[in-house]
């Protein structure tokens, strides 16, 4: 390792983006490549290449971390509960370390994103942290002294397959989830979960930007499904507060965008907590669509890849 050099992995779904973060924390190089879905040996081929190519026109070799869907199993090796699929039962991180020929360090993607707006993003100075990703899934991650809480089981965060709290007689038992149940939060949350919702109101299947376009342009349907929406999200968000009481929670994925939802939930929580008073502050990203590559490049410390 040489002069802090830190590269950050997103390994996403449908693309996989590499940056690299000189000692200043600053993004000094930024590359992407399509994921190839569904092939596990390419999968680690794609990321390497990318390592390398970053490293050759840098001119130094660098810290690797990684930030993947689901997680790798703390007693086997062997990575699971990720959406892309191919990965499952792999041993993703012994591959990875042996074609790169030196450690990386993985973690979960929602957990990369909270460790970036943590350190030195919307929430930093925060303490104790929460990531919630609203966008295809739900997920989370939690930040406590600056470090990712991974847990026993490498969950910790995941609060998109728990139960909506506090469910009215209409959403129980709830939409069907991949994962075997009903009434997860990620089937209300998510941005599948919220076309599905208007849907089932009205009947009209429109994807998720558009009902938010109308909604923000007046139209009165549109925008009750975002109320139902929002309230959903506080009565979910009030939990986590219920349990970790984190001073900030961070939205990030396709719904941090809609701004209301940064005045009506806070609003609506308050019913659901159980405190007096409320000081959690809910907040955008400041980094968007790089808190991922960041957060990933921020499982090494600056000193520790000098």
């Amino acid at each position: 390792m040489t002069s802090g050099l830190r590269i950050g992995i997103d390994l996403g779904g449908t693309k996989i983006e590499a940056a690299a973060l000189d000692c200043t924390d600053s993004i000094v190089l930024r590359r992407r490549v399509p994921t190839p879905i569904g092939d596990y040996r390419a999968t680690i081929a794609a990321i390497v290449a990318l390592v390398g190519g970053i490293e050759r026109k840098l001119g130094a070799q660098g810290a690797v971390g990684i930030g993947m869907p689901g997680a790798i199993a703390p007693r086997t090796g062997l990575v699971k509960n990720a959406n892309s699929v191919w990965l499952i039962g792999r041993p993703l991180q012994r591959d990875v370390e042996n074609a790169l020929g030196r450690k990386a360090r993985f973690a979960n993607d929602a957990n990369c994103f909270a460790l970036s707006e943590a350190t030195d993003g919307a929430a930093a100075g925060c303490n104790p942290v929460f990531g919630a990703i609203l966008g295809t899934g739900v997920g989370g991650g939690i930040v406590l002294d600056g470090h990712v809480l991974v847990g026993t089981n490498a969950i910790a965060g995941e609060w998109g397959h728990n139960p909506l709290p506090w469910p009215a007689p209409d959403e129980t038992p709830g939409p069907s989830c991949y994962c075997g149940r009903s009434g997860c939060i990620e089937t209300f949350l998510s941005g599948p979960g919220l076309a599905a919702d208007h849907r089932w109101h009205t009947g009209d299947d429109i994807p998720g930007p558009a009902i938010v376009a109308a909604a923000e342009a007046g139209d009165a349907v549109c925008r009750a499904t975002m109320q139902r929406y929002a309230e959903r999200l506080a009565r979910a968000l009030a939990s986590v507060i219920n349990i970790l009481d984190p001073e900030a929670i961070v939205l990030g994925g396709g719904l941090s965008a809609i701004a209301f939802l940064y005045e009506e939930v806070p609003l609506l929580w308050r019913r659901f907590v159980f405190s007096d008073r409320v000081d959690t502050r809910l907040l955008p990203p400041r980094h968007g669509d790089s808190s991922g590559v960041r957060g990933a490049a921020w499982l090494w410390r600056p000193e520790e890849a000098a």
